[in-house]
């Protein structure tokens, strides 16, 4: 009887034996669905924060930020896109996340990354990783040739006085968030394409203003600077400038000069330091072909009853570029010219007011005029054509952005 419950007692500890046995991989199965689950649910969470992220910074990105500008605006909506408790749990994802820009005025593309360490089910086992990455593309909006950049400005844009301005099938653009970014006024009369402001507009209705789109497009996403990619040329000697009141300057380097009388430029690249273009008088400032770069406080005066014919190079790395006040450079930009004057090209001074006056003469003759300032003020009559390819070298500019996820 002994040996029969011995024989017993041995049979079920063997059975014992064999079911924990057969459990081990149906535990390690349950346990491996539990991780795989738990890191798949991890990784969508990750993807939505990346994807939400993105999305956040490509209403916020501007050509001037710094790299480590994108990464932290890129990580402050990352973060705020995690819930409490997925920051707690992979709080790696924070240090391992990664924003970063390319592109160009054409389309820039903000590509994000991030990547977790899910804890495994099973005390001590490796924990389970997942890597995840999103890019978000901002292509152009329609096409503009008036851009204001201040992100605050009253009146950014400006149409004031008995200026009638004309720009048929393009956008007037101002970046900023202001309740009167565009503001019209007095007896002005402007047509064009749009208005597109990141705030609101003030005397934007009929019959003073009329709009191809109906009404201007307010709360906008803001315009991309379109020459945040150039850079002036690195300066050569100092050159003289010749005596006298009518003189013809070459291309290269001035410094500490005022220019005054009847100045003639040939075609170039003029680089000008510390240097005032103030014809003076009835005197007049002529140059076909020409880039001139105005640093280290240069600034260019015409007043009203002086004459200026500028038009840029249509080829080479500063095609349709006319005038280029350099980043810094806060000096007024001021454009009155008098009877028979004509700008064409892009007139840019991202730092400082640009003002735009004149007669009806002070036209551009519907020229390829494109004027990208920090505030821009127009008081004179103008017409400006939008198709200028071929005058620009295929540069041109745009108002607002669209902003979509490609990955």
């Amino acid at each position: 009887m002994l040996r029969l419950k011995g024989l017993w007692s041995s049979k079920r500890g063997n059975f014992a034996m064999a079911t924990a046995i057969a459990m081990l991989p149906i535990m390690a199965v349950v346990a491996g669905t539990v991780d795989l689950t738990g890191t798949s649910d991890d990784a969508a969470q990750l993807q939505n924060s990346l994807d939400a992220a993105g999305l956040a910074v490509g209403t916020k990105y501007l050509p001037s930020m710094a790299a480590s500008d994108v990464q932290g605006l890129g990580l402050t909506f990352f973060a705020a896109n995690l819930s409490l408790a997925d920051q707690q749990e992979n709080a790696g994802s924070i240090s391992a996340f990664s924003a970063t820009a390319s592109g160009d005025p054409s389309a820039y593309y903000i590509s994000l990354s991030s990547g977790i360490n899910h804890p495994s089910f099973i005390n001590g086992a490796a924990a389970w990783p997942a890597h995840r990455s999103a890019t978000v593309k901002m292509n152009p909006g329609s096409q503009a040739c008036v851009l204001a950049l201040d992100p605050h400005a009253s009146a950014a844009v400006s149409l004031q006085g008995s200026t009638d301005v004309a720009m048929s099938n393009c956008v007037i653009a101002a970046n900023s968030d202001a309740s009167d970014a565009v503001s019209r006024g007095g007896s002005a009369l402007v047509s064009a394409g749009c208005v597109s402001t990141v705030g609101s507009t003030s005397g934007l209705s009929p019959p003073s203003a009329n709009l191809n789109c109906g009404a201007p497009l307010e709360h906008q996403y803001a315009s991309f600077d379109p020459l945040a990619n150039v850079a002036p040329p690195p300066y050569t000697l100092c050159l003289p400038v010749p005596n006298g009141k009518t003189y013809t300057l070459s291309p290269g380097t001035y410094c500490d000069k005022t220019l005054s009388g009847n100045i003639t430029l040939n075609p170039g690249v003029y680089i000008l330091r510390g240097v005032t273009i103030k014809p003076g008088g009835n005197g007049s400032l002529t140059g076909p072909g020409v880039t001139l770069f105005l640093m280290e406080g240069s600034q260019i005066y015409i007043n009203a009853n002086e004459q200026v014919n500028l038009s840029p190079p249509t080829s080479g790395p500063y095609a349709g570029i006319t005038i280029f006040e350099n980043r810094g450079n806060t000096s007024a930009l001021t454009l009155n010219g008098g009877a028979n004057s004509v700008i064409s090209g892009f007139v840019y001074a991202p730092d400082a007011a640009i003002s735009f006056a004149g007669n009806s003469d002070m036209s551009g003759q519907g020229d390829c005029l494109r004027l990208v300032g920090l505030t821009v003020q127009m008081t004179g009559n103008s017409s400006i054509k939008t198709d200028c390819t071929a005058v620009f070298g295929n540069r041109d500019m745009y108002a607002s952005r669209h902003i979509t996820l490609v990955k």
